[in-house]
């Protein structure tokens, strides 16, 4: 995958949010606590789901996969910054930015597939209930999961081959805290013009598939939910589906404005802001959206509690 002989850096040099002493030792401090409850609140869902026989339904299963994910997400990410932060060592080698990249990128996808397969499962609920449990059985949930992991791992597995056959032989310092595509390209003396094309079409379809899905079905849903006569009847359908647009707004608002446009458009301090929203602080976030407002999630934590004292 990695011709050396083509590529004389050997290591990049990832400057991070800032050079500034005193601002590292209040970002260090926010990073670790956010990504402590990132893992945490995440973990805490996934083990009250699968504790509580009530929650073994295709909405909850997608939503303690779409948990695992987010942890798995942001430890590609955070766990390297902090100790950058700590040790003051910047650099990274090139198979560990790529590593990292690869992973990253995957995550992000499979992210995005299964706010989508949690929209179909929201469309089957309220406008076909008739067919829901046949529609959405054990089997097509697992199918549902499984493509979203194995299309993403694709989809970033043909990203990093082709960076992986770039030269890269003039500056190595990456204005950013991780190794992202972006960045990336734009530090190559080769021809990008293949990597930008596939970021632009395939990358594209792939990010922006997922989002139509699920402004499709809502559409559908809406028109489902405005048919119910009573105004309380409404509210109680649609709050089903508040977590979920609150998810996908938080997610999709920002992926999409650093992601679906030309490289030449990158700014490093606007798209540094808008990555730290979207893979550190929406999956932690996640955790109290989705049970804030869920009488079920509520239940089942404190059935999880009660069994651990």
């Amino acid at each position: 995958m990695l011709r050396a002989n083509q590529s004389h850096v050997t290591e990049f040099l990832l400057l991070g949010l800032t050079t500034d002493a005193k601002q590292q030792v209040w970002l260090f401090s926010s990073f670790l606590a956010m990504y402590l409850v990132n893992v945490v609140g995440n973990s805490v869902i996934i083990a009250a789901i699968w504790g509580d026989a009530h929650l073994h339904t295709p909405m909850y299963f997608f939503l303690s996969n779409l948990s695992l994910v987010d942890i798995c997400f942001t430890t590609v990410i955070v766990p390297q910054m902090l100790v950058s932060m700590l040790t003051q060592r910047k650099t990274i080698l090139f198979a560990h930015c790529l590593t990292q990249m690869y992973f990253f990128v995957a995550f992000g996808i499979t992210d995005s597939f299964l706010l989508a397969a949690m929209a179909v499962d929201r469309y089957v609920a309220i406008c076909n209930p008739l067919h829901y449990t046949t529609t959405m059985s054990p089997r097509c949930c697992l199918l549902l999961v499984t493509a979203s992991w194995v299309v993403s791992h694709l989809h970033s597995l043909a990203h990093t081959i082709l960076m992986g056959h770039l030269s890269f032989c003039g500056p190595n310092v990456i204005h950013h805290f991780f190794c992202d595509v972006q960045p990336l390209l734009t530090l190559s003396c080769s021809d990008t013009s293949v990597n930008e094309l596939l970021a632009f079409t395939e990358g594209s379809f792939v990010i922006m598939s997922p989002f139509i899905f699920i402004i499709v079905s809502y559409v559908y849903i809406t028109r489902a939910v405005l048919r119910v006569p009573s105004g309380g009847g409404r509210y109680k359908v649609f709050s089903t589906c508040g977590s979920h647009l609150t998810v996908v707004a938080l997610f999709y608002g920002t992926i999409i404005s650093v992601y679906i446009r030309p490289s030449s458009t990158y700014s490093v301090t606007k798209d540094r802001v808008v990555t730290v929203i979207y893979t550190i602080v929406t999956p932690m976030l996640n955790p109290f959206i989705y049970s804030l407002r869920n009488k079920d999630i509520k239940q089942a934590l404190r059935k999880l509690a009660r069994r651990t004292e």
